[in-house]
């Protein structure tokens, strides 16, 4: 089918970060869209209902007839989805969300950034670079980034830039997101193990990177993190008629608190994010862009208004010598990159790190190693976990000695109440510079940590 013509479209699992917003994206295009899912929270359910679609609560099978086009399921909805099997029941057209945009992108220049860490980051600079020199493309990117109302864009131009998750693209799907958009322009950012509960092995794990990077057609480009050895190897593997890139980190220097690109033609370059991870996502941008014509000057000088992609060290308040943020930082890579940030960022600061364990992966025994040294570098770690997360991925119980032994650090203090983590946090304050950073894929229990924030450094 083609599949510009749709006019009627329905998603399982609408309340998912990508999936309503490239359902906002279709209906502001005039095509009819409705959506279920077993809970919507925020922002999903207000963004959906300020844009006009009616997303049900629970599933309800009566809702999918005839005069749907076409079924979009996400991963969340199992294979005995009552609205699925209705679907496939009336024979009509199911799409996982990379498929869906894989076809409608069919005529276009498909820039795929993966990565097991910064792709969210690298995306966002690609955009916010191409906006900056005028140039129509559309988009799919995993974060909110300031001047895009939506995180998904789909129209008639020429390029589309996409986040490329390793995760799978649905329960029918059990393939990695990023294999089924067949890019042209791929980049790597780093691989370092995550998704333990699809990927049961590194080895598991690592293959999806190597059929990603395989899968550069002739005449394509393959861009990669060179000081990452796992990603050199990946990328530095003969194929036929593939141009590979390299690149590593930017040269860059600390000045009071602030950092500098260090250019060979146009001097110093203010930047708003920091540390060698974002050094190389800049790195890595700068060679994709490239790539597709966008000169250096004009590069950096986009990149200087550059803020970051929503909670991605997203500065939260700062006062009197004191600093806070919240990183989307779920796993052992990414942790290790943002506490290392904080500290060369802020070296004569009190450095307090709280991370939530939250995800899947996080809760496994064997996995938790990984967080091995992530640490090490803050001056107070404290680590919290939701017991309530324990029962709905059926984990056993952690004690403080399992949490020091697993980060090999016997300084860290360990809390399953919110509560008490607030109470220490607060009174790790010390001296007259402080640097404080909340990391999870999670909320903390809900707590408000923009009210928290303002409190740390009042």
């Amino acid at each position: 089918m083609d599949i510009k013509t749709i006019k009627s479209v329905h998603f399982i699992a609408i309340g998912g970060s990508v999936m309503h917003n490239m359902a906002l994206a279709l209906h502001e295009k005039g095509i009819k869209v409705s959506g279920s899912d077993d809970e919507i929270y925020e922002p999903a359910a207000g963004k959906l209902k300020n844009g006009g679609i009616n997303a049900q609560v629970g599933w309800k099978p009566e809702s999918i007839n005839d005069s749907i086009d076409l079924v979009v399921l996400g991963m969340h909805a199992k294979e005995d989805n009552p609205e699925l099997l209705k679907a496939k029941e009336l024979g009509l057209p199911i799409y996982s969300f990379p498929e869906f945009i894989r076809e409608w992108s069919e005529n276009k220049q498909r820039i795929v950034v993966g990565g097991s860490h910064g792709k969210s980051t690298i995306t966002s600079m690609i955009m916010h670079v191409l906006k900056h020199a005028g140039r129509e493309f559309d988009y799919l990117v995993g974060a909110e980034v300031e001047g895009f109302p939506l995180t998904v864009s789909l129209s008639d131009a020429p390029v589309i830039v996409l986040e490329g998750d390793e995760y799978l693209a649905s329960k029918l799907e059990p393939v990695a997101k990023f294999l089924k958009y067949e890019h042209h322009i791929g980049l790597i950012s780093g691989i370092a193990w995550d998704h333990k509960n699809v990927f049961t092995t590194f080895n598991e794990y690592t293959k999806q990177f190597d059929l990603f990077a395989d899968q550069t057609p002739k005449a394509g480009s393959l861009v990669f993190n060179e000081e990452d050895d796992l990603t050199n190897i990946v990328g530095s593997k003969e194929r036929e008629d593939v141009r590979q890139v390299p690149y590593k980190t930017h040269e860059a220097v600390i000045k009071e608190g602030k950092t500098f690109l260090k250019t060979k033609d146009f001097g110093e370059i203010p930047v708003n994010v920091f540390g060698k991870h974002n050094l190389q996502n800049i790195a890595g941008a700068l060679a994709l862009l490239k790539l597709i014509g966008i000169e250096e000057k004009v590069f950096y000088d986009a990149i200087q208004s550059f803020k970051g992609a929503k909670n991605r060290l997203e500065l939260l308040a700062e006062n009197n010598g004191n600093i806070v943020f919240k990183d989307y930082a779920h796993s052992p890579s990414k942790v290790g990159a943002t506490v290392d940030a904080l500290k060369e960022q802020y070296a004569n600061a009190n450095l307090t790190i709280a991370y939530e364990l939250h995800t899947f992966s996080s809760l496994n025994r064997e996995f938790i190693k990984e967080y091995k040294g992530t640490l090490d570098k803050a001056d107070q770690a404290f680590v919290y976990l939701n017991p309530k997360n324990l029962k709905l991925n059926d984990a056993a119980a952690f004690s403080e000695a399992d949490i020091q032994k697993a980060f090999g650090n016997e300084n860290i203090k360990f809390f399953e109440d919110v509560e008490s983590l607030v109470a220490q946090v607060e009174a790790s304050k010390t001296g007259d510079k402080n640097t404080f950073a909340f990391l999870s894929s999670g909320k903390f229990n809900q707590i408000n940590l923009k009210e928290l924030a303002e409190k740390l450094v009042s």
